[in-house]
C-alpha cells in the first residue's frame, strides 16, 4: 500500500510539467473576460425584460373589465410564444443580417446556436455568444408586441390577433429594426436609439393605432359627444404590473449597453440603471401632480402610465444624461400621458389600457430628446418618420385584409357578454359578477 501510494505522487510529478504547459495555454481572464461579462449581461438583463411579459399581463388584466381578462392573459402568453418562434424562425437573421443593402436582408433563415462545449479558440470574444445574443434581443420583440394588445383589448377576436402577431413580429419589426440596430441605413445616417423609444415602443404603439382605426372603439365608449369611463377590474394588479415593467426596464435599458467587460461599460450600466428609474419617478410625480390640478383629484391609471411614459421617454438615451436630465426627459413623458390620453377620445380612438400615448407619442419624444445630446435633429426626426410611415401603413393593410377575409371584432353579442366566454368559454372570475 505505501509503495503504491510512493508511486502514485511520483508520477503525478512527472505530470507537472504537462499541467503547467496546460495552464499556459489557457486564455486568460483579461482575453475572456469580456465575453464572459457581456454574455451575462445579455442573460441577466434577457430575464428581466421577459419579466416585463408578466408585467404586461398584469398590467391588461387589471385595466380591462372583469369578464375580459382571461382573453388578456391568453394573449399575453400567446403573444410571446409566438414571438420566440418567429424570431427564432426568421426575425432574428432578418434583424441582423450582416452584409446587406441597407434596407432590406433576404435572410430567411432559423437562429442556429454554438455547438455545445465551445471552446474559448472557437469563440467570438470580441462580443458574447449567439445564444445570449438571440435570447436578449427576443425578449424586446415580444414586448413590441404586448403593447398592441393592450390597445386594442374587449373587442379584438383572438385568431386575428394572433395572426398579425406573427407577421409583426417574424416580419415587420425585424426588418425595421435591421435599419438601426443591423448596421441598415439608418445607422448611417446617424440615427440614435440606444434602448428601443423608437424601434420598439413607437413600433408598437403604431401598430396599435393603426389597429384602433380599424377595429373601432368598445361598444357606448363614445356617446352623445361624452366619453363613458369604463373602469378597469383589478387596479391592484394593474399596479403590480407596472411595477414590474419597471423592474424589467432596467434590463431592457441597461443590457442594451451591449458590453460589460471593462470598467467603464459595466459603471455605465450602473448609470443606466439610475438614469432609468429616475426618468420613471419623475413621468410618475408629474402625472400625479398634474392629475391634482387639472381633476382636482389623483387619477391612479394616470400616475402608471406616467411611469410608464417616463421609462419609454428615457429608453432612447439612458446614458448620456445627468440625473437632473433624466428626470427632465421622464417628467416630460409623464406631461404627455394627461395630456395626449383625453386627446385621444376626442378623436374617438379607444385606446383601453393607454398604449398609445405611453409607447407612441412618449417614444417619439424620447426619440427627439437624444438631439440635445448628438445635435442630429435631422436623423432622428427622419427615424421617427421612417419608423412611423413603415409600421403604420404596413399594419392597416395587414388589419384592413384580416378584417376582410376573416373579420376581427367580435359581435356585439360576444363583446356585450364578455371576451371571456365568447372566445374561450371561461372566465377568469367565475365566482364573481361579470364587470
Amino acid at each position: 500500500m505505501k509503495l503504491t501510494k510512493y508511486l502514485s505522487v511520483g508520477a503525478a510529478l512527472t505530470l507537472l510539467p504537462t499541467f503547467a504547459l496546460a495552464q499556459d495555454a489557457a486564455p486568460s481572464f483579461d482575453e475572456i473576460g469580456p465575453y464572459l461579462m457581456t454574455t451575462l449581461l445579455f442573460l441577466v438583463g434577457g430575464f428581466l425584460v421577459f419579466w416585463m411579459a408578466a408585467g404586461f399581463a398584469m398590467l391588461e388584466a387589471g385595466l380591462v373589465r372583469s369578464k375580459n381578462v382571461a382573453m388578456q392573459l391568453t394573449k399575453n402568453i400567446a403573444l410571446f410564444s409566438i414571438a420566440a418562434i418567429m424570431y427564432w424562425l426568421v426575425g432574428f437573421n432578418l434583424m441582423y443580417p450582416g452584409d446587406f443593402n441597407g434596407y432590406f436582408a433576404l435572410n430567411f433563415v432559423p437562429t442556429v446556436l454554438e455547438p455545445v462545449g465551445l471552446s474559448a479558440s472557437d469563440a467570438a470574444l470580441d462580443y458574447a455568444s449567439v445564444a445570449s445574443d438571440f435570447f436578449f434581443q427576443l425578449m424586446f420583440v415580444a414586448a413590441t408586441a404586448s403593447i398592441v394588445s393592450g390597445a386594442l383589448a374587449e373587442r379584438i377576436k383572438l385568431w386575428p390577433f394572433l395572426i398579425f402577431v406573427v407577421i409583426l413580429t417574424g416580419l415587420m419589426y425585424p426588418i425595421s429594426g435591421s435599419w438601426q440596430w443591423g448596421g441598415g441605413w439608418l445607422s448611417e445616417l446617424g440615427f440614435s436609439d440606444f434602448a428601443g423609444s423608437t424601434i420598439v415602443h413607437s413600433v408598437g404603439g403604431w401598430a396599435a393605432l393603426a389597429g384602433a382605426l380599424i377595429l373601432g372603439p368598445r361598444l357606448g365608449k363614445y356617446k352623445d359627444g361624452k366619453t363613458v369611463p369604463m373602469p378597469g377590474s383589478n387596479l391592484a394588479l394593474a399596479t403590480l404590473g407596472t411595477f414590474i415593467l419597471w423592474l424589467g426596464w432596467f434590463g431592457f435599458n441597461g443590457g442594451s449597453q451591449l458590453a460589460a467587460g471593462t470598467v467603464g461599460d459595466i459603471t455605465d450600466v450602473g448609470r443606466i440603471f439610475a438614469n432609468t428609474n429616475m426618468a420613471a419617478s419623475a413621468g410618475a410625480v408629474t402625472a400625479l401632480i398634474l392629475t391634482q390640478i387639472l381633476y382636482k383629484k389623483v387619477d391612479l391609471t394616470m400616475v402608471l402610465n406616467g411611469a410608464l411614459a417616463g421609462l419609454v421617454s428615457i429608453t432612447a438615451e439612458p446614458l448620456a444624461p445627468s440625473l437632473f436630465g433624466s428626470l427632465l426627459t421622464g417628467a416630460v413623458g409623464g406631461v404627455i400621458v394627461v395630456f395626449t390620453v383625453p386627446l385621444l377620445d376626442k378623436f374617438k380612438i379607444d385606446d383601453v389600457v393607454g398604449a398609445i400615448p405611453v409607447h407612441l407619442f412618449a417614444g417619439i419624444w424620447g426619440t427627439l430628446a437624444v438631439a440635445f445630446y448628438t445635435g442630429n435633429w435631422g436623423a432622428q426626426i427622419t427615424g421617427i418618420i421612417a419608423y412611423g410611415v413603415f409600421t403604420f401603413v404596413i399594419a392597416l393593410v395587414v388589419w384592413i385584409i384580416l378584417k376582410g377575409v376573416m373579420g376581427i371584432r367580435v359581435t356585439e353579442e360576444a363583446e356585450i357578454n364578455g371576451l371571456d366566454m365568447s372566445e374561450l368559454g371561461m372566465e377568469a372570475y367565475p365566482d364573481f359578477s361579470k364587470g
